[in-house]
């Protein structure tokens, strides 16, 4: 059985019960991968056996992986890990902020690309990537006049946190930040272009375009983030980012400096605490401080409230034949809470 098929209420209660050390860890790798469902296939076996949690995603292009390790299971994951020859001492981000409740289940699929890029030319080379630096080196390019730093996450999550200077694109996927960032340094191809993501698989791939493209000085943050984080603390170096670092797992972030930037979608007070609208039916991803959370239950909007105190068998009516995929706020786009917000944005 290479799929999990316990119900994910059940699990997720038993981890918030559950009093397991575990180490959250990413790692990806740009390889060209001949059968990526054979390995998919050998890899959940192994991580099964070490009770490996997590979502990985394999393509030909590579691997992505985010996962939750048993902290007695660390050294023998990395053993068995490095014995896929293109795997063989790769670099592990370790989580900054870590509860060990992560994930909960594992879940490892297979894709066209491990990130999806909206790119069809064949002539580009994922593994032609940019130049990488280090905290130390990050930082010295961030002081230099003629560079540019650009954020190659989403914009909920450089709403959150993100380094000083910065452009950070307005996008809700990738594909977008691509086709933003070729427009907005079109004509910057003589500078220093940094760019950075959460561990630094998007911003290697981001680099590698800019540089099919034609940009002479690309640069990318190695290991992201999150290796950012754990040098700066480690060599007493000046940190440059503002904020959280939003992460894709239940814990939804992990804060890097105590600076909060953002607001509460609903009350425009300053919070940056991500959550997912309770109802079901909506799951919205938003940010909502504690007394808005009391005040709607855990809900995006009074709609929401309504439908979430329903008997369950109503509220499974309700979200039959229906499908939203995944939602992100973003204001303008999501009417319910734009229009909480309204007054918050006048004054």
């Amino acid at each position: 059985m290479l799929y999990n098929r316990t119900n994910g209420k059940e699990l997720k209660e038993k981890l918030r019960h559950s009093s397991e050390e575990r180490v959250t860890i990413s790692f990806y790798k740009y390889h060209s991968i001949s059968d990526p469902s054979l390995f998919r296939d050998n890899l959940y076996k192994l991580l099964e056996a070490l009770h490996v949690w997590g979502r990985i995603y394999v393509a030909h292009e590579g691997i992505n992986a985010q996962i939750s390790v048993p902290k007695e299971n660390l050294e023998n994951f990395k053993n068995q890990l490095f014995q896929f020859e293109f795997l063989k001492n790769i670099r592990l981000n370790v989580a900054i902020e870590d509860d060990g409740k992560s994930f909960f289940k594992l879940k490892i699929l297979v894709r066209k690309k491990i990130v999806a890029d909206g790119l069809s030319d064949p002539t580009f080379d994922v593994t032609h990537c940019g130049q990488h630096v280090n905290a130390r080196e990050f930082n010295q390019l961030a002081e230099n006049p003629d560079t540019i730093i650009v954020d190659m996450r989403n914009h909920y999550e450089s709403e959150v946190g993100h380094f000083k200077n910065a452009i950070c694109p307005d996008a809700d996927t990738f594909r977008e930040e691509l086709q933003i960032a070729e427009q907005l340094l079109r004509n910057e191809k003589e500078k220093n272009i940094l760019m950075y993501c959460t561990g630094g698989i998007r911003c290697e791939k981001a680099s590698a375009w800019m540089k099919h493209l034609g940009f002479k000085n690309v640069f990318q943050l190695n290991g992201g983030i999150i290796e950012y984080a754990r040098q700066v603390k480690e060599q007493g170096l000046e940190n440059k980012y503002i904020g959280k670092n939003f992460v894709f797992d239940e814990r939804l972030g992990e804060r890097i400096s105590p600076d909060i930037i953002s607001h509460c979608h609903q009350c425009g007070k300053p919070c940056d605490t991500h959550t997912n609208c309770q109802n079901e039916g909506c799951h919205l991803l938003f940010i909502q401080c504690e007394e808005c959370r009391e005040k709607h239950n855990g809900c995006c909007s009074p709609e929401c409230t309504h439908i979430l105190q329903l008997p369950p068998e109503q509220q499974k009516e309700i979200r039959k034949n229906t499908h939203k995929g995944r939602q992100v706020f973003k204001k303008g786009r999501t009417e319910k809470i734009k229009k909480q917000i309204t007054q918050f944005e006048l004054t």
